[in-house]
């Protein structure tokens, strides 16, 4: 058993942690900026919560976090009541945050500067996967210190693998919502097709998800893109927005053409100006059913 922390209780650190206790049998402190989450999460899977990050990760061997973005990295991170204010020379902290590779090699320096081992470890597999304990995660770090962490991040993996350096796990993650986005779009356009075909639309997926076309957009989000419903599950908009902002100002700086990407994350745009910014990604097929 290991003494671990956990900052961030959304709809992804809350399950992350659970798995920690409920199949690792790990000693878990969590802290999340509602304490209401936390106290709940304690309540639940029998672990503790802390009022700060830095008390949280008071004598912890490894701090995982899963936050929003990178200036909410940085305030859990930094400061008199930041994890690394508690951390002690040796232990490891965890990055599941999807952020920039800026950041992520930030972080490593500002870790390694007070003898704190770091990887950014970014996941996908959204809600259902960190639920199910079978999330893909893609770490950049040093070898020995993945080593270290890799038995802890496997209890809720279905995969977890080093990228490369510090910083590698973010960009592998900007990889994954760049294919992501052009699944989707192609998705919302066939059904799109299909129904103004005057197809059977459960028929022809039915067909075309054993074939080449299959993707696990397709399997889990056809339904939905069909009734051109997206209330209440999956990956908000405003999500993937932010994720897609972080992989085009990646692309400036290494000179990646994304043409394909960087019109998908308008269309995305037009979606947050019909109001849904919190509906699934799936809504791409809004802008062609509901013109």
């Amino acid at each position: 058993m290991a003494k671990l922390a956990f900052l961030g209780m959304g709809v992804m650190g809350y399950p992350m942690a659970g798995h920690l206790v409920k199949k690792g049998g790990h000693d878990v402190t969590v802290f999340n900026r509602s304490p209401a989450k936390s106290a709940q999460w304690a309540g639940e899977y029998g672990g503790k919560s802390a009022p700060t990050p830095k008390d949280a990760a008071t004598g912890a061997e490894m701090v995982m976090m899963c936050v929003g973005n990178d200036d909410d990295v940085r305030s859990v991170v930094y400061g008199d009541n930041g994890a690394l204010a508690g951390m002690k020379p040796g232990t490891v902290l965890v990055d599941h945050t999807t952020a920039s590779a800026e950041l992520a090699r930030e972080l490593h320096a500002a870790c390694k500067a007070r003898g704190i081992e770091f990887i950014d470890a970014p996941v996908s597999g959204g809600q259902a996967g960190a639920v199910n304990g079978q999330l893909g995660i893609m770490c950049g770090g040093e070898d020995a210190v993945f080593e270290r962490a890799k038995p802890v991040l496997d209890i809720y993996a279905k995969s977890c693998v080093l990228i490369g350096t510090p910083g590698a796990g973010q960009l592998c993650k900007m990889v994954n919502q760049i294919c992501i986005a052009g699944v989707l779009q192609g998705l919302a356009e066939g059904i799109n097709f299909a129904k103004k075909s005057g197809l059977d639309v459960e028929k022809v997926i039915a067909v075309i998800s054993k074939g080449a076309a299959q993707s696990w957009q397709m399997e889990n989000r056809w339904k939905a893109a069909n009734e051109v419903k997206f209330d209440g599950f999956g990956f908000a908009v405003d999500w993937m927005r932010k994720d897609l902002g972080i992989v085009l100002d990646e692309a400036k700086r290494n000179g990646a053409r994304l043409p394909g990407t960087a019109l998908i994350d308008q269309f995305y745009a037009q979606v947050q100006a019909r109001g849904g910014g919190r509906w699934d990604t799936c809504s791409l097929m809004h802008l062609l059913a509901k013109d």
